[in-house]
């Protein structure tokens, strides 16, 4: 119903931001991350999911569309409710959640209020179907969710690096650039060039 909202941030709470646009003011719940990004008074552009039940309506927005994307891909997962999608959105990139599920990584959904290591693995499960369905993008971080190969050797490499210390993120993004580099690398071409990633 609500694609999107452009207008002036009128307050940003704990959880939710207040946007007016000509007159109205519209209440969105947010990710923590997206609100450290507004500011009371600027004017800005939010992406939004209109979530309704029978006993309520509620707005979610979300500064990138990739993180809207992400978010309805992740409510839709069975025990994934719209509080546990924008905690996991608080902690995570939709670029990082990519890379964890691509890397088979459930630990990084753990640090998400609400999720305990169970749901983390189910997440992990679910979404590694769901994401290949998602375009790719080769921008930033937060421009859009950054699909590679998923091959075993990269859960080798990546856990060969964080048993020298590195850790659990920067290993990740290593064996994802490397493996873009040389997708049919072995596991001792795929190890050198994400360690040299590293340096």
């Amino acid at each position: 119903m609500f694609a999107f909202l452009k207008g002036t941030v009128a307050s940003v709470g704990a959880d939710h931001v207040v946007m007016d646009v000509q007159g109205v003011g519209y209440l969105a719940y947010c990710p923590g991350r997206v609100l450290a990004k507004l500011a009371q008074g600027e004017v800005t552009t939010i992406h939004t999911h209109l979530h309704v039940r029978e006993d309520a309506m509620t707005l979610f927005g979300f500064t990138e569309q990739a993180e809207k994307d992400m978010f309805l891909i992740i409510t839709g997962i069975n025990g994934v409710g719209p509080k546990a999608g924008l905690a996991i959105l608080t902690v995570l990139t939709p670029r990082e959640i990519a890379e964890s599920v691509q890397l088979q990584s459930s630990q990084a959904f753990t640090k998400a209020n609400g999720v305990g290591p169970k749901l983390a693995e189910r997440i992990v499960r679910e979404l590694k179907d769901k994401l290949g369905a998602l375009p790719v993008s080769t921008g930033g971080p937060d421009t859009g969710i950054v699909l590679t190969p998923a091959a075993g050797v990269a859960a080798d490499v990546m856990s060969a690096l964080m048993n020298l210390g590195y850790r659990e993120f920067d290993a990740q993004k290593a064996v994802i650039k490397a493996q873009e580099a040389q997708p049919t690398a072995t596991f001792d071409g795929l190890f050198k060039a994400a360690l040299q990633g590293l340096k």
